[in-house]
């Protein structure tokens, strides 16, 4: 290696350096676990630049063996390690099952079989863990796509980063497997190929993190609801219109969905604004987590939230959505008295779910259909409803109709879904209010539910 090579090679790695201290210093400002994710994978990157470039054999002479070790594990390390980052930045784990598990496995497996291919020949070494470097890379390509076409703006640009990883990574393990004669123009396409896929991937998971720590910290007034940390009405709207918008260009279905809760002043007369303030943001946190942390979710207004999921694989997987939301809220709230002891709060709410199909309707007829739906849903045994295609009564979701499946199940070895037991309603009384002296649970749905041996209950009833 030459002095200019050198110098080309020197000024990649003080690039790849100065985004790694950058990250390091939003890691003392901001301590978090992204944050300290990303600062390991800037450091693999420099690692791997400085080990498959030569100028680690140029400064610090390593014994031939070690160097080869080195060689052969930095390549799947890093990618492993950047799949293993990509998969929360992404959120793969709610947006799709495949793309989960591809990355999930990608980011164990790479650096085990970087690992196995030291049992190789000598000369089939560096080979191999190229191939495994160049389809980890592959795979985080597609998932970055693949991101972005469900609405993910910003994986686009990690997609334009990863992409630049492959030309890196192939020319830096023909440089270090000393594959034809390369001059200096060569060696600084590589290093610059290096050099702007670190930097774009450091902006865009910069861009990422400053999202989501406004979000958890400031709140962004008033594009953040201040009491649930969700989208606000205002924020929640422009986001269904951009939504729109991306559907018209794709033609993909998807789905809305409304919480109506109802009645939640009578938390506030028992149990304080304190524990209705609570109450909001445990049943914020239980719809983002079913709809999905990449899908946005707002209040519409005081009782009513609407969560937008832009891609969905089938229309009768609203049916699924629907049942997964209701028995979400279902559960009891644990909130804080006035006493200050916890207290098991059930909240009376209704589920309306819209399927967005080829159609585009506007934005306000079908945040309308849907809190209609939702009003209807409170005296439903589900409490989700949708509405029936043939003449727009709101229907049951487990009851709904949406004609042969895009994606029929397998003909044999399925079996039947169990339905769960119907709970039981008592039509023609005032709601129900029971205490339990023990764990301070209580009812204010005027519904039945299972509950301790009843010397343990006692009960006030209103009108």
């Amino acid at each position: 290696m030459n002095a200019l090579t050198m110098m080309v090679w020197s000024m990649a790695l003080g690039a790849i350096a100065a985004v790694a201290v950058a990250r390091a210093g939003d890691l003392f400002a901001r301590p978090d676990a992204m944050q300290l994710r990303a600062l390991g994978y800037h450091l693999s990157v420099f690692l791997l630049v400085l080990v498959e470039s030569g100028v680690l054999q140029q400064v610090a002479r390593p014994g031939a063996e070690r160097l080869r070790v080195l060689q052969v594990l930095a390549g799947p390390v890093c990618v492993g390690l950047a799949n293993f980052w990509i998969h929360g930045w992404l959120a793969a784990g709610e947006r799709d099952r495949v793309m989960a598990v591809a990355l999930r496995l990608s980011a164990f497996a790479l650096p085990a079989l970087g690992l196995a291919a030291l049992a190789l020949r000598a000369d089939a070494q560096l080979p191999a863990a190229a191939l495994l470097s160049l389809a980890g890379s592959g795979l985080t390509c597609w998932a970055t796509v693949r991101a972005w076409t469900t609405g993910d703006r910003l994986a686009l640009l990690m997609a334009v980063g990863c992409l630049l990883t492959l030309p890196a990574i192939a020319g830096l393990y023909a440089i270090a497997m000393r594959l034809g004669h390369w001059n200096l123009p060569a060696h600084a396409a590589v290093a610059l190929a290096a050099t702007l896929c670190n930097a774009l991937t450091g902006h865009v998971l910069w861009r990422r993190a400053r999202r989501s720590w406004r979000t958890r910290e400031t709140g962004s007034v008033p594009a953040i609801d201040p009491v649930t940390k969700v989208h606000s009405s205002a924020a929640l709207v422009q986001q269904l219109v951009a939504a729109q918008k991306r559907r018209r260009r794709t033609g993909r279905d998807g789905a809305l969905v409304a919480i109506t809760v109802f009645e939640p002043q009578r938390i506030a007369t028992l149990f304080g604004n304190q524990a209705l303030n609570e109450v909001w943001m445990t049943l914020a946190t239980r719809i983002q987590r079913q709809i999905g942390v990449v899908n946005p979710v707002g209040r519409y207004w005081d009782r009513c939230f609407v969560g937008l999921v832009e891609t969905i694989p089938d229309p009768a997987w609203v049916r699924t959505l629907g049942l997964r939301v209701a028995a979400a809220l279902r559960r009891p709230v644990e909130v804080t008295g006035r006493d200050g002891e916890p207290v098991r709060v059930r909240v009376d709410f209704g589920v309306g779910l819209v399927h967005l199909g080829r159609r585009n309707p506007e934005v306000e007829d079908v945040l309308h259909e849907a809190q209609r739906l939702a009003e209807a849903a409170r005296q439903m045994r589900s409490r989700a409803a949708l509405a029936d295609p043939a003449g727009g009564a709101a229907v049951p979701v487990e009851e709904a109709q949406f004609g042969p499946r895009r994606h029929p199940l397998p003909a044999s070895g399925s079996r039947p879904r169990r339905r769960p037991p119907p709970l039981t309603h008592r039509p023609g009384r005032g709601h129900t209010l029971e205490v339990s002296p023990i764990s301070r649970s209580c009812d204010v749905t005027g519904w039945s539910f299972p509950k301790p041996s009843p010397c343990c209950w006692r009960r006030i009833s209103w009108s």
